[in-house]
Order: C-alpha cells, then sequence, then structure tokens
C-alpha cells in the first residue's frame, strides 16, 4: 500500500477504531508510523506516568480525544493513599501551551483541581466533553467555570468523584444559548439542586439521551424532566422512595411510559428495604439493555428483571449494606434467574451475600458470551454454603465456558486450582482482580504463564512471595502494571526486579513508615508494591512515601 499517497492511507487507517490496530499498523513500516502519527485523533494512556504529555503530543501532535488514567484501581477500596499523585494539571497545561484542538478529556482516578478545569474550560473554544470517573480535588466552582465558557459542551458525566458542593447553582451557569448537550450526569454530587434550572436547561436541549441525576432531584421534579425528555436512552434517577399508591408515582409511571427509547437505567438510591417500587417500575421496561441496581431488589427482584428485561446485556448489582447485614443483600438464585432469563448478558459487576459452584457453573451454561464478570462475595473467604468446598470448580466453569472473557474479578474461597483453570482457558483475560485467594506461589505463576494477553494484575492479601514475583520478570514487558498489597514479597525481591528490569517503576508505598532501609531486605515485608511501564524513568510528584527502586 506504499504506493498510495498519504491521503488515501488517512483515510483507509480512519476505519481502524482499536488503539490496538492503530498501534499495530504504526509498526509496519516508516512510512506507515508517520501517516499514523499525523491522523491519530483519539488517544488511550492507561498510566498517567507511563509517558509524558510532552512526549505524547510529539508523537501524536493532532489529538483531539484523550482518555487518561490515574491511580491503581484498588484505590476504589482505599488502598492507595489519598496523596499518592495523579495530578491533571501538567497535562493540560502542556496541551494549552501546545495548541491542540482538544475536544474530549476522559479521566478516572485523577487529581483533578478547580484550577484544571478553569484552565480547561478557556484553553480549548471547541471543548465538547469531559467524563471524570473517580477523580477527586475540585468543587461545583470548577463545574461552573465549564458550564459558562464551554460553548458547544455536549458531555459531562461525573461518575462517582468526591465533589465539593457549593449550594447547586452551577447548573444555571450554562447560558441560555446552551442547546448540544448529549449527555449529562452528576449522580455522585451530594448538594441541593436548582431544580429551575435543570429543567430549562433538559428543555432546551432537545438532543439529549443520557441523563443521571443525583438523590437531591424527588420524583416530581423526575416526571417533570421526563416530560420535557420523552427521547431519553439512558436514565439514572435521584431519590425513589416514595408510596406506589400516590399520585405523583403514578404519574411518574404514565410519563415513563411514553420514553420508549429507554435503554438503560440506574440511579434508585433511596428505595424501600423490598424494592417494591423498583421491582413495579422495572415491570414497565422491557427493552432494557443496562441496568444499574442496589442489591435491596434482592432475588425476587431480579426475577422480574429476568423475566422482563430479555435484551439485558450488562448487570451492576451494588451492596447497600457492605456488611450484608439484614435481608437486603442477593444471593447466587439472583444471578442464575437472570443467567436464565437474559442470555444476551456479556458484562457483570455483582456484590451478593453468597455463591455457590453449581449457581456458576449454570451462569457459565446460560451466558457463554461473557467478557466482564466481577464477582464480590461480601464475606471475601466465604466457600460454597452447600458443600462447604472452594469456588475453584464454580469459577474455573467460568472461564472455562466464556471464551471471550477479557476481564475477571475472583471472591470466595479459593485455592491454586483456580488459577490453574484460568491459565489453562483464559486465553484473552487482559485484566485480573484477586483477594484473599490462593495457598503458594504456584497459583501466581499459573496466570502469569497461562495469561499471554494479560494487561492488567492486581493482587491483595493473598500468599505469593518472590518466586512468583522473580520467576519469569520479562512478562512485566508485556503488562501495564501489577499491583500486590499485603502478600509475601519482600523488600529484596523488588529490588531485584527493580534491577533486572530498568524500564519499568518499581514502586514501595511506605504510608506507615513500616520499613527501613538498613535492615535485612529480604526479611521486611512490602505492605504495598506498584509495578508498572514507563517511557520517562521515575515520576517526579511522588510523595516522600513512595519509593522508586
Amino acid at each position: 500500500m506504499n504506493y498510495f499517497p498519504d491521503e488515501v492511507l488517512e483515510h483507509v487507517f480512519d476505519f481502524l477504531t482499536s488503539h490496538r490496530d492503530r498501534n499495530a499498523v504504526s509498526l509496519v513500516c516508516r512510512s506507515w508510523y508517520k501517516v499514523e502519527k499525523w491522523s491519530r485523533h483519539r488517544v488511550f494512556v492507561g498510566n498517567c506516568y507511563a509517558i509524558s504529555p510532552e512526549r505524547l503530543i510529539a508523537r501524536f501532535p493532532r489529538v483531539r480525544a484523550l482518555t487518561l488514567k490515574g491511580k491503581p484501581h484498588f484505590a476504589d477500596f482505599n488502598l492507595v493513599p489519598h496523596d499518592w499523585g495523579g495530578f491533571v494539571y501538567p497535562w493540560i497545561q502542556v496541551m494549552a501551551k501546545s495548541n491542540i484542538g482538544l475536544e474530549e478529556l476522559r479521566l478516572k482516578r485523577m487529581v483533578v483541581s478547580n484550577e484544571s478545569l478553569e484552565l480547561l474550560a478557556r484553553s480549548f473554544v471547541n471543548f465538547k466533553s469531559l467524563v471524570l470517573v473517580s477523580c477527586e480535588g475540585f468543587t461545583t466552582d470548577g463545574l461552573a467555570a465549564l458550564a459558562a465558557n464551554c460553548r458547544f459542551l455536549r458531555e459531562l458525566d461525573l461518575q462517582e468523584n468526591e465533589v465539593e458542593d457549593r449550594k447547586g447553582q452551577w447548573l444555571s451557569c450554562f447560558p441560555d444559548s446552551c442547546t448540544s448537550l448529549v449527555s449529562l450526569n452528576f449522580a455522585c454530587l451530594k448538594g441541593e439542586v436548582n431544580l429551575t434550572a435543570l429543567e430549562r436547561l433538559v428543555a432546551r436541549c432537545p438532543n439529549l439521551m443520557s441523563l443521571r441525576l443525583n438523590r437531591a432531584v424527588p420524583l416530581e421534579a423526575l416526571q417533570r424532566i421526563l416530560m420535557h425528555a420523552p427521547q431519553l436512552v439512558d436514565l439514572g434517577t435521584g431519590s425513589f422512595d416514595h408510596d406506589p399508591d400516590t399520585e405523583t408515582y403514578r404519574k411518574l409511571i404514565s410519563t415513563l411510559q411514553k420514553c420508549k427509547s429507554i435503554r438503560s437505567m440506574s440511579g434508585f438510591l433511596e428505595v424501600g428495604i423490598n424494592g417494591v417500587e423498583l421491582i413495579q417500575l422495572i415491570g414497565h421496561c422491557r427493552k432494557l439493555q443496562r441496568l444499574w441496581i442496589l442489591d435491596c431488589i434482592g432475588d425476587k427482584g431480579l426475577g422480574v428483571v429476568a423475566a422482563t428485561c430479555k435484551d439485558l446485556q450488562e448487570l451492576r448489582v451494588f451492596p447497600s449494606d457492605l456488611h450484608g447485614v439484614g435481608n437486603a443483600a442477593v444471593t447466587e438464585e439472583g444471578l442464575v434467574a437472570v443467567s436464565i432469563g437474559c442470555p444476551k448478558l456479556h458484562s457483570l459487576l455483582y456484590f451478593c451475600q453468597q455463591m455457590t459452584n453449581a449457581a456458576l457453573i449454570t451462569v457459565a451454561k446460560n451466558c457463554p458470551n461473557f467478557t466482564r464478570f466481577r464477582l464480590c462475595i461480601l464475606d471475601p473467604k466465604k466457600p460454597d454454603p452447600v458443600t462447604g468446598q472452594p469456588l475453584d470448580e464454580g469459577f474455573g466453569a467460568i472461564v472455562q465456558s466464556c471464551k471471550g472473557l477479557r476481564r475477571l474479578s475472583l471472591s470466595g474461597l479459593l485455592t491454586d486450582q483456580v488459577f490453574l483453570y484460568i491459565g489453562m482457558y483464559a486465553e484473552h483475560l487482559e485484566m485480573l482482580s484477586i483477594a484473599f485467594a490462593g495457598d503458594s506461589d504456584k497459583g501466581m505463576l499459573y496466570v502469569l504463564n497461562g495469561c499471554k494477553k494479560l494487561r492488567k494484575l492486581e493482587i491483595r492479601d493473598s500468599p505469593f512471595g518472590n518466586v512468583a514475583l522473580l520467576t519469569d520478570v520479562g512478562k512485566y514487558e508485556t503488562m501495564r502494571s501489577l499491583w500486590m498489597s499485603s502478600c509475601e514479597v519482600t523488600l529484596g525481591g523488588c529490588k531485584v526486579l527493580a534491577k533486572k528490569m530498568p524500564r519499568i517503576n518499581v514502586e514501595i508505598i511506605n504510608e506507615y513508615d513500616q520499613m527501613e532501609f538498613g535492615f535485612d531486605d529480604d526479611v521486611q515485608k512490602v505492605d504495598k508494591m506498584f509495578l508498572y511501564r514507563t517511557l520517562v524513568g521515575p515520576r517526579k510528584d511522588a510523595p516522600h512515601f513512595v519509593w522508586t527502586l
């Protein structure tokens, strides 16, 4: 294809939407490398410390959309110190000085200050989309700057962020000329909402397809908002604690039935303990493809989902009580029901009270198309409650049946046997999360040796040590990162790894000063270790408790 002009190659490359495919074509020859450099508009950076913003812009000077991730995934479980790092301001600053035409920015687990958001709003006149997931450091003043200055904003998606909410007036900062919103999500905000400004904004955005509200939006306001937006495809409700026999509830159901396009629902933040209202509502939503819900829906409610939502593709069931007390938590019965009734299901996050091998085997048989399977038993070491056995065979059935599985999170009593199954059958696995599992180093080695496409491995409270860490260090060149906390790895083992692999950053998080240099390195166990590939060496903003070996 070298005889084609560069313009033709650029047009051909535009049909490659996968980052992996774009990377592959750039390696074919120098000519393709050059064409791919100038035609790549979307860039994904899985670790903000793997490359510098200057180097990224030199490689892709016409980037328009950037996805950037910061802290390790286990930060979601409070295992990463608050001030570990992951600051986005240097990235925005460099991009602003480089005069690139940034239009979309997606950030995950990063520190985002108000100054960052204000600089973003001032620097990129055609900015259209901001997605923040599990970020921190900003207030609604930063959101107000975005609303006031980004005239072409189409998407503002705030998922599970820590935001200081200052009186909820930021929605009124959207100018009357703003009619371009397609997606608006502020479900994570805890403060009051200017309902008048919200209703006016929704009414003047005819292309709004996704709307997720916080708990400050009552049912009465939700009903009025839905009247303005019958075209919604994705709806996140706010408060949903209401008597189904009231006139308000009946009006809401009547209005919701007119929203014929809804395919995704989430929210339901304050449903009753039995979720009666929620179950009734789901009975009216037969076309749902995605459902995020609290476990107070119960196994009975999941049975309604199974009977009603035949097109369901993604299900997330979150815990209403992390300690699993009371009758709120769902069990294996609800999951089996969904697997029978929803054969198109391919993505699952399921917090439950218990699970059995028989249930997992049934789920694997009914839903072989899983690409993401994340099971979180609230008691992480709980065995099969029927047989008292580990859940090895159940998870073995999942990885054996689901040939396209890319992400897996394990839970429950597990031995090295389950890791043997994973190494043997999970050929396409890219991310694996392990907690309180395994018997010996063999378990981790089964995974590292068998899963050829593994990109991220995160392990906590498991008996894996230096043998597992050091047996095949070359594997880490093909992975994005490895996290190990409360395992059997020693400081000496980490030093050996860092010496053997100079292109890998090996960070020790000594948060409570429990380790000291000068003692026997082969005795001192490392509480938290984060290992990742990088093109720019040790980071410059590491706090004092992060040691880069």
